[in-house]
């Protein structure tokens, strides 16, 4: 059982992005299905090792785009961008070091955070971005 669940209350209007979105909410469920049935140790390496690449790589067309779109609110996306990327950094060395349990906090930490970025700093994009023909 799923989550993080998506729908359409998380759409920011732009498919390239939605899409993005998608696949990490599957990489979050990823780690929740298996700590589910007692595998989470096994795979959190795996999981924040995708979920770095995936986030970097997302972030990073993210703001290309919103970059040549001239988004009025760019520095601050690309400021939240760095903060998470750092936090999963921080998760990741916690891991490989042996000091960092799999925990339902962590699994809550990386839920809450993608639900309240997309739900509120790239909603405020979606107005932007569409006005000028990306969608």
């Amino acid at each position: 059982m799923a989550l993080f669940t998506w729908n359409d209350s998380y759409k920011v209007n732009v498919k390239l992005f939605d899409s993005q979105h998608k696949q990490l909410f599957d990489l979050i469920n990823q780690l929740h299905d298996s700590m589910m049935v007692g595998k989470g140790k096994e795979v959190m390496g795996d999981v924040l090792k995708s979920l770095l690449t995936y986030t970097k790589t997302h972030f990073s067309e993210e703001e290309r785009q919103l970059k040549i779109q001239q988004y009025p609110d760019y520095e601050k996306q690309v400021r939240e961008h760095g903060i998470f990327v750092q936090q999963i950094l921080d998760l990741q060395k916690k891991h490989d070091s042996g000091s960092a349990a799999i925990t339902l906090t962590t699994l809550n930490f990386l839920r809450d955070w993608l639900q309240k970025h997309i739900n509120g700093e790239d909603k405020k994009y979606s107005g932007h971005m569409n006005s000028k023909g990306i969608s």
